[in-house]
C-alpha cells in the first residue's frame, strides 16, 4: 500500500477515534456522575452499590418500622425508622448513606443509636435501593425530598428533635439540607465534598493525573442539563453559608476520593458558632468508622447528647 494511502488511513481512523471521544464526552461520560439503574452506564463504573437483606440483617431486639412517602415528582421513597430503645427518645436523626451503600448500610449504627435513646430513619436515596428514580442531582432535588422526610416525621409519625447524618454523597446532602430547613436541629457531614463542579475535577485528577477546568465544568453542566437541574445548586458549601444549627464535620486526612481540603471549606464556610471538625489522621473515605474506633462514636455521642440537652 502506498505510503500517501497509508496516511490517509490513519488520519480518518484519528479522525474517527476524536469523534467517538467527543460523542462519549458529550452523551456518555455526564451520565456518568448521576444516571442510575442504566445498564450501559453501570457497566463504566468501577464501584458497585452494596446492599444487604433486612430480613437477614434485621435485630428483633430492636423496634422498626418501614416508611414510605411520594416525593414531589411522583416518586416512591423508603426508609426503615429504628426506634429509641428508652421510653422517651432523645431526637430522631436521618441518616443519608453515601454512592456505594443503601439504607441497610445503617443496621448496625440504628441499633446504636437506638440503645443510646435516639430513633433513626434511615432513607433509601432517590435511585438507590428500593426507591425509584434514575437521575442523582446532587442535592437538589434530593434535599427537596429530606424536606418531605422531615414533614412526615414531624406531621405523621409524631417524632422530634430532628437531626441529619450523613456520609459522602449524603455528607454532602446533610448540609444542604440543614442550609435549607431550619427544622433540622442539628447535624454530621462525613467525607463531603463542596461542590459538583469540583467533584468532576477531581475525578479527573485522579483517574488521569490532570485536571481541566473548562473541559470538567462543561461537563458538570452538561450532567445538570440531562438530569434537568442546575449545577451550581448542586453546592453544599454554597449551602453551609446558611447553616447555624450544630454541627459535627468529620474527614479522614488520608481521603483520596474526596481531599480533606474540602471538608475543611465547608467548616470553614458554615455560618453557625456551634461547629466541631474532626480530623482523623488515618482514615480514608470510606474507613472513618473502623479507624475512629470507640473514641470516633464517643464524640459523636457526646455531641449529640449535647442537642438532646439544648433542645430540652
Amino acid at each position: 500500500m502506498p505510503k500517501t494511502r497509508v496516511i490517509k488511513l490513519i488520519k480518518r481512523i484519528c479522525l474517527i477515534l476524536i469523534a467517538i471521544g467527543l460523542l462519549f464526552l458529550y452523551f456518555i461520560f455526564p451520565r456518568l456522575f448521576i444516571e442510575k439503574r442504566n445498564p450501559l452506564i453501570e457497566s463504566f463504573k468501577t464501584q458497585q452499590t452494596i446492599s444487604s437483606s433486612l430480613e437477614q440483617n434485621d435485630n428483633p431486639e430492636f423496634k422498626r418500622k418501614k416508611l414510605t412517602i411520594t416525593t414531589y415528582d411522583g416518586l416512591k421513597q423508603y426508609a426503615l425508622l429504628t426506634y429509641s430503645s428508652l421510653a422517651e427518645s432523645k431526637g430522631t436523626i436521618i441518616l443519608l448513606h453515601g454512592s456505594s451503600h443503601t439504607k441497610e448500610h445503617f443496621l448496625e449504627l440504628s441499633e446504636f443509636l437506638s440503645t443510646n435513646g435516639f430513633n433513626s430513619v434511615a432513607l433509601d436515596i432517590r435511585g438507590y435501593g428500593e426507591s425509584e428514580g434514575q437521575i442523582f442531582t446532587y442535592g437538589v432535588n434530593e434535599t427537596k425530598d429530606i424536606q418531605k422526610w422531615v414533614d412526615d416525621l414531624i406531621n405523621k409519625e409524631g417524632l422530634d428533635n430532628i437531626g441529619v447524618w450523613g456520609q459522602s454523597i449524603g455528607g454532602a446532602l446533610a448540609l444542604q439540607a440543614m442550609g435549607t430547613d431550619q427544622r433540622i436541629k442539628y447535624g454530621i457531614s462525613e467525607s463531603a465534598y463542596t461542590d459538583l463542579k469540583s467533584n468532576v475535577q477531581g475525578f479527573f485528577r485522579r483517574n488521569t493525573g490532570f485536571s481541566f477546568a473548562l473541559l470538567s465544568n462543561f461537563l458538570a453542566e452538561r450532567a445538570g442539563s440531562i438530569g434537568d437541574f442546575n449545577a451550581d445548586e448542586a453546592s453544599p458549601v454554597k449551602y453551609a453559608k446558611k447553616i447555624t444549627q450544630p454541627v459535627l464535620v468529620v474527614h479522614g486526612r488520608k481521603d483520596i476520593a474526596i481531599n480533606i481540603s474540602k471538608g475543611k471549606t465547608n467548616f470553614a464556610n458554615i455560618k453557625s458558632k456551634d461547629k466541631k471538625f474532626i480530623e482523623l489522621k488515618s482514615a480514608g473515605h470510606n474507613d472513618i468508622w473502623t479507624v475512629g474506633g470507640d473514641k470516633f462514636f464517643y464524640s459523636i455521642l457526646e455531641f449529640l447528647n449535647n442537642q438532646t440537652l439544648s433542645s430540652n
